[in-house]
């Protein structure tokens, strides 16, 4: 990687962890300049918007979840362990959660109350889960509603994440998690 690409992806790094902790709407160039340690010249001429900042986030986002949602296929056995992989990434990352919330939840609401026109993008982060989870309960189960297992998987992760936001209480999201893995067995042995 040349020296600029590295800049630019060090300036993508930053604004997503800052967009993350702060919102999108609170973060400043100069916020994310200073995390990087470089000049505010030097950052216009990665980036003239924040807009564009913000599609460069949402991009490396999608592209880490591609990553991700390929290793886990690569690594788990089942659909079955697979979608426990999605169910517990609300406890291994248990901490960023509870202080942040969710990062694609937190940043995709943000967008809505701002009317922001990259919300599709961001949404599209949700859509990879929602396709990816689909198919996983597609090789469970030919016959059942995919999409529709997909979102419920998908809706209780998303609470699970809100509200260990809103509390803090880390008890509460081992024991959701562990009533969505019942769930998801009990889908299992009901389609054998």
């Amino acid at each position: 990687m040349d020296k600029r690409a590295a800049t630019r992806a060090r300036i993508v790094a930053a604004a997503d962890r800052l967009f993350y902790e702060q919102g999108f709407e609170h973060t400043s160039f100069t916020a994310i300049a200073e995390a990087v340690g470089i000049s505010r010249g030097n950052f216009y001429y990665h980036f003239r918007t924040k807009d564009d900042i913000l599609a460069a986030v949402i991009e490396a986002r999608a592209a880490e979840t591609r990553a991700m949602l390929e290793q886990w296929a690569a690594e788990a056995p089942s659909p079955q362990e697979r979608i426990r992989r999605f169910v517990r990434i609300v406890v291994a990352n248990g901490d960023d959660i509870q202080r942040f919330g969710c990062p694609v939840g937190t940043l995709t609401a943000e967008l809505a109350k701002l009317r922001h026109p990259s919300r599709p993008d961001a949404v599209a982060v949700f859509t990879l889960f929602r396709t990816w989870l689909g198919k996983q309960f597609t090789e469970l189960d030919p016959t059942a509603d995919a999409d529709a297992l997909a979102l419920h998987v998908l809706a209780g992760s998303q609470g699970i994440a809100m509200l260990s936001n809103a509390f803090g209480d880390e008890a509460f999201v081992r024991r959701e998690v562990a009533r969505l893995d019942a769930w998801l067995d009990s889908q299992v042995t009901a389609n054998r």
